[in-house]
């Protein structure tokens, strides 16, 4: 067994700046990762038209400027071989490698309550003892596979958005039938599309998507950005969501429909999340928010050509960014295409996966490539897939049964100097991740080197502390539309998960002020033993 000052589990981005930043601190760290490479999310979702939502140069580390002034991100919205293709430089520039155990997922985790250490056992037979625990793992890790009756049976590649085959796989002269129309799928399928002989996709829920208008970023800007970066940055840890694109906070309502149209008609034009950020009642007031949802409807009406399709495209059961609004390059445009079959299973359901397709209540589809892109069991499924077991052998996954709690996101109770990276309770998915990540990372940071200074053994969130911020991040969210659709947000989308939103929704600023003040008044809501 391996003696280590701290065990940081995944080499994600999070992963990989904690990692870091604990070396500064003198803290003999080790990362293990089940992937044989750096990258997190980036290295797993490696399917066709995978790329971020969040614009390159905002999704990037800020805790270097070297870093930040060398790297040249080819486009303003980066694909996932560029995002990888940072990650590694990343891990190579700061020689993080060789604190990084690959290949090896971590199967448990057990405090010891009287050596105050935690025991973390392996897959592979590899156990690491340490004195603090950091759950890196990230909100978008594990791939949730649908239980759909007879996928044993079907007889062509079945393949799945979140575990691509590192080859890739080539559509040419393939019938493909692809089930699922969230970001992954909305992402891929247009590319899909330009292979295969023939593609069907079935829907269940329509979702809202936002041109991208993506492509090369030019000299001018890149220069622009560079030169004002640590301003640009300073102006993302003041906003919202986490990112430096202008958030002006207009209010639908208060506008005039001529004023109104021509707002909607810009933040079309430039594409992304500004389309949603910039309305201050968008997420709170239903007549604004369906102003805004209709104005994207009628786009899609306006972009596909075939009536009916047109309208099963549009979202009509939630409203606009209640689930996670989607970025896409020619999205809508692909069911124009010959070879794009559209099939709505909301109102004709999928019956059963057949050895060549799959039959639905009214019809029966054939194909010889099944993708599902069917998402994540998000934000808890890493954490709860894994045997984590606190103070007197309490089980997590058991704790959160009705529900994750978590002290800032950060800290449970009942698990002493185990931190969480972007976890339920914080803002994470609904900010730009990477500077989520940071403001966690050195918080974190910030709170072990308090204990270490001031020779604390135990750190543990106070039982209180955390209901009350679970009692704030509920509340939050229910005077929210986010709570109005049935979400991966709230656990919507895996059977049998309690229906608890999970993000922090006061906004990114919000809660890092929040945090500051705790640590500055010497951490309130934590057991410092």
């Amino acid at each position: 067994m391996q003696d280590r000052d701290v065990i940081v589990v995944g080499a994600g981005f999070a992963g990989m700046y904690m990692l870091h930043t604990l070396r500064r601190l003198g803290l003999a760290t080790t990362v293990i990762e089940r992937g044989s490479g750096v990258g997190g999310t980036w290295y797993w979702n490696r399917y066709p038209g995978a790329r971020c939502d969040v614009e390159s140069m905002s999704y990037s580390y800020s805790f270097s400027e070297e870093l930040q002034q060398e790297w040249v991100w080819p486009h303003r919205y980066a694909t996932q071989p560029e995002i990888l293709s940072y990650a590694n430089h990343v891990a190579d520039r700061f020689d993080l490698r060789r604190d990084i155990v690959f290949d090896t997922a971590v199967t448990a985790a057990e405090y010891d309550d009287s050596e105050k250490r935690w025991t973390i056992s392996t897959g592979t037979g590899q156990a690491f003892r340490a004195r603090y625990l950091v759950m890196a793992t990230g909100c978008l890790s594990v791939p949730k596979v649908p239980d759909l009756p007879g996928l044993a049976n079907f007889n062509g590649r079945v393949l799945h958005t979140a575990d691509w085959p590192r080859e890739g796989y080539d559509f040419t002269d393939q019938t493909v039938g692809l089930i699922g129309t969230g970001s992954s799928g909305i992402q891929s399928i247009p590319l899909i599309a330009r292979q295969a002989k023939h593609l069907t996709v079935f829907q269940r829920t329509a979702n809202y998507s936002i041109p991208a208008w993506n492509g090369p970023i030019p000299e001018k800007r890149e220069s622009e950005i560079k030169s004002n970066y640590r301003a640009l940055r300073q102006k993302s840890r003041a906003s919202y969501a986490g990112d430096y694109a202008d958030e002006y906070y207009v209010s639908i309502l208060e506008l005039s429909s001529e004023e109104r149209t021509e707002q909607f008609e810009k933040r079309w034009q430039e594409g992304g999340f500004n389309y949603q950020y910039a309305f201050a009642d968008a997420m709170v007031s239903e007549q604004a928010n369906e102003l805004a949802a209709e104005f994207v409807r009628n786009k899609i009406r306006a972009i596909v050509k075939d009536p009916q399709a047109a309208e099963i495209l549009c979202p009509k059961d939630h409203p606009f960014g209640a689930k996670r609004l989607c970025v896409d390059t020619q999205y809508y445009e692909t069911y124009n295409r010959d070879n794009v079959s559209l099939v709505d299973i909301k109102a004709d359901p999928i019956i059963e996966i057949t050895e060549g397709g799959l039959r639905t209540g009214q019809a029966n589809y054939h194909f010889g490539v099944l993708v599902l892109a069917t998402g994540f069991d998000a934000m808890t499924g890493a954490l709860t897939k894994i045997d984590i077991r606190g103070r007197h052998g309490v089980l997590l996954r058991e704790r959160w049964r009705d529900g994750p709690r978590a002290y800032l996101g950060v800290a449970v109770t009942e698990f002493p100097n185990m931190f969480v990276i972007t976890g339920p309770g914080s803002p994470s998915v609904l900010a730009n991740m990477i500077l989520a990540c940071e403001q966690h990372v050195e918080w974190i940071a910030q709170l072990i080197e308090h204990a270490e200074e001031n020779a604390l053994t135990e750190v543990e969130a106070d039982r209180e502390a955390q209901e009350q911020w679970a009692r704030q991040v509920t509340e939050s969210a229910s005077k929210t539309l986010y709570v109005k659709a049935n979400s991966w947000y709230l656990g919507a989308n895996v059977p049998g998960k309690a229906r608890v939103f999970m993000p922090y929704v006061d906004g990114f600023q919000v809660y890092s002020r929040t945090c500051d003040a705790i640590a500055k008044n010497g951490y309130p809501g934590f057991h410092l033993r």
